[in-house]
C-alpha cells in the first residue's frame, strides 16, 4: 500500500469517527423518544395522570429542545459546534437523574423541559458539525448518523423498557439515559473544531490542521478547499448577522429546510414513536409487556431502514428518496386508520394496524427521518448555516410539541381512524410540497448549494444560462 493510499484510508477512518461520536447527539434524542413511551405505560398509574397531564409529560421535551434550538444557532457560531454538543452531554445528563428521582408530575416536567434543552442543543448543533466535516462524495452518510442514532436509542429505550417492565423500573428507564450522555460528552471532547467553522473565526492554520486529519494529506487539495470555504464567508456583508436570513437566497433554502421541519412533525411520526405502545394496545393487545415488545419491532424497522437510507441517500438521492418513501407514510396512515373503524379490535384489524404501524415507520426512516436533519444541515450558506439550522430545528421540535400534547386529544375529537386519516392528508400535502420546492443536492459541496439557492432566487447568474426562478424540476 503506498503513501496516498494509507492518507487516504486514515482520513477516512478519521471523518468516520468523527461523524460517529458526534451523532451520539442522536442517540439522547432517540433514547429520550422511545424511554418515554415506555415509561408511560407506568408513570400514568403511579402519578395518576389523565390524557392532558399524560401528553404534558411528553411535550415537555419538545418545550425545552425548541429553547435548546434557539441558543444553539448563535452559540455555535460564537463557541464552535463542538462545545454545543459538550454542553448538551452534560444537560443531558443532569436532566436524566432529575427525571428518575422525580417525587411527581411537577418534578418530573421541569427535568424533562431541562433533557429538551440538551436535545435541542445537540439536534442542531451534531447535523451541522458533521455536515461540516464531511467530504462531499460522502456528507449524506455522514450526516444521516445522527437520525441512525436517532433510531438506535430509540431500540435500546424499547429493550430497556421491556427490561424494567414494572411500576418502580420507569425510573431506571429515564435514569439510564445518562449513559450515552456521558459517552457523547467524553468523545467530544477528542473530537476536533469544524474547519468551517475555525476559518470563520479566522483561524485558516487550524482549520488547515483538521482538514490534514480528515482529508487526503495533500497540500494542494487542503488548499483549494480551504479557499472555497474563505470564498463562501466574504461573500457575506456581514457573515453570520441575523439580518441575512432575509436575502433572497437564504430565505429559499429556508422555505425548503423549514417547511420539511413542520411536515415531518405533522405527518404524525412521534404519535407512533412516543405512543406506540400504547396505539398497540388500542389493537386489542392487553398486555404492557406485549404492547413493548411489539414496539421493539418497531424500533428494529426504524434502525434497519435508516441504514438502507445511509447507503442510498448518496446513490438515488435525497428526492427521489423522500418522494417514494411520503408516499408510503400516505399508503400506511390510511390502512392505520382503517384499521380502526368500527373501533378495531379484531384479530386482522390488529395484523392490519402493526403491519402499517411497521411499513409507516419504515417509510419514513427512508425518507422524511434522516432527509430533513440533512437538508437542514446542508442548504444554508456557511455564514447563516448556525442560526439557520437552529430555526429549522426550533420549528421542527415546535411542531413536535403541538402533535405529541394533542394526538390523545384528536383521537378523543376525530376517533382512531379520524386520527390517522387527518396525518395521511398531511402526507399527501407533504409529496407535493417536496415535488416542488426539494431540489437534490446529492454529490454537491456545500458552496455549490448555496449556489443553487442563489440562483433560484435570481440573486446569481447560472452557469449556463439564466437563472430559472421557478420550482425545480422533478428528478426522472
Amino acid at each position: 500500500m503506498n503513501g496516498s493510499e494509507e492518507s487516504a484510508r486514515r482520513a477516512r477512518r478519521n471523518v468516520v469517527l468523527t461523524a460517529a461520536i458526534a451523532g451520539l447527539g442522536g442517540l439522547l434524542f432517540g433514547y429520550d423518544t422511545g424511554i418515554i413511551a415506555s415509561a408511560l405505560l407506568f408513570i400514568k398509574g403511579d402519578f395518576a395522570l389523565g390524557s392532558f397531564a399524560q401528553g404534558l409529560v411528553v411535550a415537555a421535551v419538545p418545550i425545552g429542545a425548541v429553547g435548546g434550538a434557539a441558543i444553539a444557532g448563535p452559540a455555535a457560531d460564537t463557541y464552535g459546534r463542538r462545545l454545543m454538543i459538550l454542553i448538551s452531554a452534560v444537560v443531558f445528563t443532569v436532566g436524566a437523574l432529575a427525571s428518575a428521582a422525580a417525587p411527581g408530575l411537577g418534578v418530573l416536567v421541569v427535568a424533562r423541559v431541562v433533557i429538551g434543552v440538551a436535545i435541542g442543543l445537540a439536534s442542531a448543533a451534531a447535523p451541522v458539525y458533521i455536515s461540516e466535516v464531511a467530504p462531499a462524495e460522502s456528507r449524506g452518510r455522514l450526516v444521516t448518523f445522527f437520525q441512525l442514532a436517532v433510531t438506535v436509542g430509540i431500540l435500546v429505550a424499547y429493550l430497556i423498557g421491556l427490561a424494567f417492565n414494572g411500576i418502580e423500573g420507569w425510573r431506571w428507564m429515564l435514569g439510564l439515559g445518562c449513559v450515552p450522555a456521558l459517552g457523547l460528552a467524553f468523545g467530544m471532547l477528542r473530537m476536533p473544531q469544524s474547519p468551517r467553522w475555525l476559518v470563520m473565526q479566522g483561524d485558516d492554520f487550524a482549520a488547515r490542521a483538521v482538514l490534514a486529519k480528515i482529508r487526503v494529506d495533500d497540500p494542494d487539495t487542503i488548499d483549494r478547499e480551504i479557499e472555497e470555504i474563505e470564498e463562501s464567508v466574504h461573500e457575506d456583508a456581514e457573515p453570520g448577522s441575523w439580518s441575512d436570513l432575509l436575502k433572497p437566497a437564504v430565505k429559499a433554502a429556508l422555505v425548503v429546510g423549514i417547511g420539511l421541519a413542520v411536515l415531518q412533525q405533522v405527518t404524525g411520526i412521534n404519535t407512533v414513536i412516543y405512543y406506540a405502545p400504547t396505539i398497540i394496545e388500542f389493537t386489542g393487545v392487553n398486555s404492557s409487556a406485549g404492547s413493548i415488545l411489539a414496539a421493539v419491532g418497531v424500533g428494529i424497522i426504524n434502525v434497519a431502514f435508516t441504514i438502507i437510507a445511509i447507503r442510498l441517500l448518496d446513490q438515488a438521492g435525497r428526492r427521489t428518496l423522500l418522494m417514494v418513501g411520503v408516499s408510503g407514510m400516505v399508503v400506511s396512515l390510511t390502512a392505520l386508520g382503517a384499521a380502526f373503524v368500527g373501533g378495531g379490535g379484531s384479530a386482522i384489524a390488529s395484523v392490519v394496524a402493526i403491519v402499517s404501524l411497521m411499513t409507516f415507520v419504515a417509510s419514513f426512516a427512508i425518507s422524511l427521518g434522516p432527509i430533513f436533519w440533512l437538508l437542514n444541515a446542508e442548504i444554508y450558506p456557511l455564514g447563516v448555516r448556525s442560526k439557520a439550522a437552529g430555526l429549522g430545528t426550533m420549528a421542527n421540535w415546535t411542531f413536535n410539541f403541538i402533535v405529541s400534547l394533542t394526538f390523545l386529544l384528536l383521537i378523543e375529537a376525530l376517533g382512531r381512524a379520524g386520527a390517522f386519516w387527518f396525518y395521511a392528508a398531511i402526507g399527501v400535502l407533504t409529496l407535493w410540497f417536496c415535488w416542488k420546492y426539494v431540489p437534490e443536492t446529492k454529490g454537491k459541496p456545500l458552496e455549490e448549494i448555496e449556489e443553487l439557492f442563489e440562483e433560484r432566487a435570481g440573486v446569481k447568474a447560472a452557469a449556463p444560462g439564466p437563472p430559472d426562478p421557478g420550482p425545480l424540476e422533478p428528478v426522472g
